[in-house]
């Protein structure tokens, strides 16, 4: 039988101290554990207010949520403010700031984006659009209606009479659309425009360039006539502006030119009148406006420069050019549905383009996984 050594005095303090700082560690980790289960238990505790049935307690709770969460974000945009300020100041690059995530910037990338050498550009000169364009031929727009008329139809007729410069509107009554594109043409008229209605309100617009095309059918939605519109403009005759807005593809070139045919090449800026057609993930939003620059004083007291007199600090007048803008409505939204070649035909027509509801979304992994772990992904037939 062997006999056990008796540890010194140098082993046993060695083994004391070994003891003790896994003692200190086993502390932090069991602190650290007890925090995080007191923040699960807050978080538990929280009542969100989709868990009160008291619509009054409930509304109160979510105002004072909101306003925590404006209050939060306020003490970070001073932090940042100070961070870039003592950075300048010091003479440092102040820190980047990041770039919040949205829709537009995290889009993939369209393969159908025109460049200023594309060939698409140098068949300006020969398209259907050219005459009016180039100001041969001054544009001539027929309105109408279909067949079955709302009661808000005519006041949204009125006020594309007031944006739209040389149009003119004829009641459609019984007369087929073919027969109407017939009579426009040998009235030269460049454009035809016809206003589709359901259930008494717009639901469509349809253009048409004459005499040769093409037929562009346009969905539209959220229409805001003038007298809904709070502290609204009133327009005059003069000749708009026009503003197009990230019509980059071949098939949004295309239909800005379209658009871009409607309205006379050369505003009267005297009248200070915007049309604005901006592009946005597929949507057409429209906007009418009237702008005017005005000078404002603005006084800066100087504490360096001071009278000696009453010692107190003079002030600067500083002038400032304001821009504002006065709507004047219509405010509607478009949505392309398809694009012919040539007038209108339903039969015979071809289209060079038609929307397709497809299921391209779904290949994205993230989608793709959130719908699977929500057992929302349902496959239909092809």
């Amino acid at each position: 039988m062997g006999i056990k050594r008796k540890k010194s005095e140098s082993e046993a303090m060695e083994d004391y101290d070994d003891d003790v700082v896994v003692d200190k560690k086993e502390k932090k980790k069991m602190k650290k554990m007890e925090k995080e289960k007191e923040k699960e238990k807050e978080k538990k505790k929280e009542i969100l207010p989709s868990m009160i049935k008291n619509k009054e307690k409930r509304s109160a709770v979510h105002a004072k949520l909101k306003h925590q969460k404006k209050v939060e974000k306020r003490k970070k945009i001073k932090a940042r403010d100070a961070e870039e300020k003592r950075a300048l100041e010091l003479g440092e690059e102040p820190p980047p700031r990041k770039i919040p995530r949205t829709i537009e910037n995290t889009r993939e990338f369209d393969e159908t984006v025109c460049k200023p050498d594309d060939e698409l550009f140098a068949g300006n000169d020969a398209d259907e659009f050219s005459s009016v364009l180039k100001r041969e031929r001054n544009p001539k727009i027929l309105i109408t209606t279909s067949r079955f008329n709302s009661t808000r139809g005519p006041a949204f007729i009125s006020e594309l009479l007031e944006v739209i410069p040389n149009a003119h509107y004829y009641k459609r009554g019984t007369y087929d659309l073919k027969k109407i594109v017939e009579y426009a043409k040998k009235q030269d008229f460049t454009s035809l425009i016809v206003v589709h209605t359901n259930r008494r309100e717009p639901d469509a617009l349809l253009i048409i360039g004459l005499p040769d095309g093409p037929t562009a059918h346009f969905k539209l939605s959220r229409l805001v006539l003038r007298k809904e519109i709070k502290n609204h403009g009133n327009p005059t005759s003069h000749e708009p502006e026009l503003v197009l807005t990230n019509f980059t593809t071949c098939l949004g070139h295309r239909i800005g030119r379209l658009i871009q045919s409607l309205f006379p090449q050369e505003p009267n800026f005297r009248g200070r009148r915007v049309v604005t057609f901006h592009n946005q993930r597929d949507y057409i939003f429209f906007r009418h406006h009237r702008y005017i620059f005005e000078t404002k004083e603005s006084k800066q007291s100087d504490s360096k420069v001071k009278n000696r007199k009453d010692g107190k600090g003079e002030k600067n007048t500083q002038q400032k050019v304001i821009a504002r803008l006065q709507e004047c409505g219509p405010r509607f939204t478009l949505k392309l549905r398809s694009l012919q070649h040539e007038t209108f035909d339903t039969k015979g027509g071809e289209y060079e383009w038609v929307h397709k509801v497809t299921n391209e979304w779904l290949l994205r992994p993230c989608i793709f996984q959130i719908l699977l772990d929500s057992k929302l992904l349902i496959f239909l037939p092809v």
